[in-house]
């Protein structure tokens, strides 16, 4: 009998996580050993963007190093994990039910928001992955509600994860430690609501949230909060594992959510 798991929220970061792992590699690798190994693993990634759901169906999906400019060993990491296309199918098909138009990519791999993470919390590569599109456009309660269509998925012992940032301003990186004033405020008004469900707040960040639109000039990283949300069900138990900030602005929370 499939164990019902936890949905996950990760702050993925920069792609070098995937060579030099530090204190969040050791967040993604503890995680992955708190729960027994999932049937499957779906993924909701900032890097992947289309105008309806989408959902990976390849077989055995390549590894998309969709970067430039970083040192050549990073370029040859392969992320071997297979791919579900029976799941695929049994994701579009809640997607259906819920009233999406959602259709199977069988050509697309798994991008660096999938695989960078998996490398450290499912090194073996050894549980099938597969992604699903963001329709960042659409906005938050979009996200949420397309979570909540994937409910049933952790139920069956599927771990669901949203991988983006809980702040993504990569034009003011400072290259230190020190956490920007703006960024620790956001972080801690995000975590306050999701700690008191108040998903109304939440939807609406963007009005709402001090500097939400200089933490995220544009919304794809944080899509993924929403997605793992709703996936978690209502009212969600929600544990912070990690709660660092890498070079002064990217805020690298990890978040599960742990249904009712």
């Amino acid at each position: 009998m499939a164990v019902a798991l936890p949905t996950l929220f990760i702050s993925h970061g920069s792609p070098m996580h995937a060579l030099e792992p530090g204190a969040v590699g050791e967040v993604w690798a503890a995680l992955g050993r708190r729960y027994p190994q999932p049937k499957a693993i779906l993924v909701a990634s900032a890097h992947w963007d289309t105008n309806l759901p989408m959902l990976t169906g390849h077989a055995k999906p390549e590894t998309i190093h969709d970067f430039f400019g970083f040192p050549a060993p990073l370029y040859k990491i392969r992320y071997a994990a297979h791919g579900a296309p029976v799941l695929a199918a049994r994701a579009q098909q809640l997607l259906k039910t819920a009233g999406y138009t959602a259709a199977i990519d069988g050509c697309r791999g798994l991008d660096h928001g999938a695989w960078s993470p998996l490398l450290h919390s499912h090194p073996a590569a050894d549980v099938p992955v597969l992604q699903i599109s963001l329709q960042t456009p659409l906005g938050a309660r979009h996200h949420l509600q397309l979570g909540r269509a994937l409910a049933p998925l952790a139920e069956e012992g599927v771990l669901v994860i949203g991988s983006g940032q809980t702040t993504h301003n990569l034009r003011e990186r400072t290259g230190s430690d020190r956490a920007a004033s703006y960024v620790l405020e956001f972080q801690a008004w995000i975590r306050q609501r999701l700690e008191a469900h108040a998903i109304e707040d939440l939807t609406d960040y963007r009005s709402l949230a001090p500097y939400a639109a200089r933490a995220h000039p544009t919304e794809e990283h944080f899509m993924p909060l929403f997605v793992a949300l709703g996936a978690a069900g209502a009212q969600p138990r929600v544990e912070c594992t990690y709660d660092k900030v890498e070079d002064g602005v990217l805020a690298m929370d990890a978040y599960l959510f742990h249904r009712a």
